[in-house]
């Protein structure tokens, strides 16, 4: 299962905070095919149907099946520019 570091978990509840959403809000990866290599990130309401959830210190984050299987080994981090800019980055466990 994807998990986050400590700056990803920051900024994440940062970000889904921010956004005008349901209490179950929280960040949606979703990847186009099976072998994704490219995901797709947005603020969303809640899981969807099928979605896995990774919740770490009231951070969540909704992985649709593609996105699940392809970051199941996987470790998302963070990264914020003194502009407020925010880069996401995996790496291998």
């Amino acid at each position: 299962m994807l998990t986050l570091t400590d700056t990803a978990t920051t900024v994440v509840k940062s970000i889904v905070d921010k956004a005008p959403q349901s209490d179950a809000a929280g960040l949606r990866i979703h990847g186009d095919a099976p072998d994704a290599t490219n995901f797709n990130v947005a603020v969303v309401a809640g899981a969807e149907p099928g979605d896995s959830v990774v919740e770490t210190s009231g951070a969540r984050v909704f992985l649709e099946p593609n996105a699940s299987r392809a970051l199941d080994d996987k470790v998302l981090d963070a990264e914020v520019s003194e502009e407020g800019a925010v880069t996401f980055a995996l790496t291998s466990r």
